[in-house]
């Protein structure tokens, strides 16, 4: 008798990791995981980061390795994927509605990209955004970095309330 060890889909196991900065949403949510496959037995896992540098990197590789070693699977590699880049439009409907149930700001449309180079701005970014606790509109920035340096620190004028957006990438 032959006994065959069933294994959940190494992308629905995937699809359950957090990440470590925003708990509320999955990698799949986030939009940092490009793809999930099997190759000659091995689980390869694609992820991009949100920036270059981003310190969640390791945290969200070591995550993923150990959710898929859990779920039964012992051989698994995780590729960082750099083209295209990522993009807060990758947020997915239902991440950017857990965003704002849990107190951020989602992002708005990601500013057009064009081939080469990313032009220089100087100056002060007008950036937008709703703010999440009551919905009004009329909200200002108080610093372009919050916790991390993809949110930005805004106060709802009122509800009085500061909050996090995510800035548009």
């Amino acid at each position: 008798m032959v006994t065959t060890v069933l294994r959940p889909d190494p992308r629905a196991v995937a699809e359950t990791v957090v990440d470590p900065e925003l708990p509320m949403l999955t990698l799949a949510d986030l939009g940092v995981l490009r793809g999930v496959r099997v190759e000659d037995g091995r689980v390869v896992v694609e992820i991009t980061p949100t920036y270059s540098g981003c310190p969640a990197m390791g945290v969200m590789r070591a995550d993923l390795v150990y959710a898929l070693h859990k779920a039964g699977y012992a051989d698994v590699e995780v590729r960082t994927v750099l083209s295209p880049a990522w993009s807060t439009d990758w947020i997915s409907a239902e991440g950017r509605r857990k965003l704002a149930v849990g107190g951020i700001a989602p992002p708005g449309a990601a500013p057009v990209r064009t081939s080469g180079p990313v032009p220089l701005q100087l100056g002060a970014t007008r950036r937008t955004a709703a703010c999440p606790l009551c919905g009004s509109a009329d909200t200002e920035e108080l610093s372009e970095f919050g916790a991390t340096a993809c949110k930005a620190l805004r106060r709802c004028r009122s509800c009085r309330e500061p909050f996090e957006h995510i800035k548009e990438l």
